[in-house]
């Protein structure tokens, strides 16, 4: 049955076109890189704020900076993703390293609830790396090894 329905989403007409289309692949590739790159490049520049660096800078104002930056990154990477993954469903829906991506992105969606709905609301408006928590820095910790494994997946799926 599984099997079947990514048959059938490879086969649909919107796999068969991007497959067929000599730049819609390469600018759906484009798209979720640049995705990735706005996620990713601002989740690991908060992360590293919480690790310690650049003490200067408060933390509730680069996260008013940076977090409309990953959501932006998320608006092109779903989709895109999507796109991409039905070109080649049957492959990747069996692929161990596909799942271990999408377990791992579970992983990162869980860090930032629990970093948003627990963390961050009890630290107020903490603004200087010495009042942040232990918490705040293993969910950063995590954030950065998480990313770095998903992104590794992903180029691992190329090959």
């Amino acid at each position: 049955m599984v099997l079947e329905n990514l048959e059938w989403l490879e086969k649909s007409s919107w796999a068969v076109g991007i497959r067929q289309s000599l730049w819609l692949y390469p600018a759906l590739e484009i798209v979720h890189i640049i995705g990735i790159v706005m996620l990713v490049g601002a989740a690991f520049l908060f992360d590293l704020r919480l690790l310690g660096y650049s003490k200067n800078l408060p933390v509730t104002g680069l996260a008013r900076h940076l977090l409309p930056w990953s959501q932006r990154g998320l608006i092109l990477i779903i989709p895109s993703g999507i796109l991409l993954f039905i070109t080649n469903a049957k492959a990747l829906g069996t692929d161990f390293t596909f799942w271990l991506k999408m377990t791992l992105l579970a992983v990162a969606a869980l860090n930032v609830f629990i970093f948003h709905q627990f963390i961050y609301k009890k630290q107020g408006n903490t603004q200087t790396a010495q009042e942040l928590p232990v918490s705040s820095k293993l969910s950063a910790f995590v954030s950065i090894i998480v990313w770095i494994a998903i992104i590794a997946c992903g180029r691992l799926l190329a090959y």
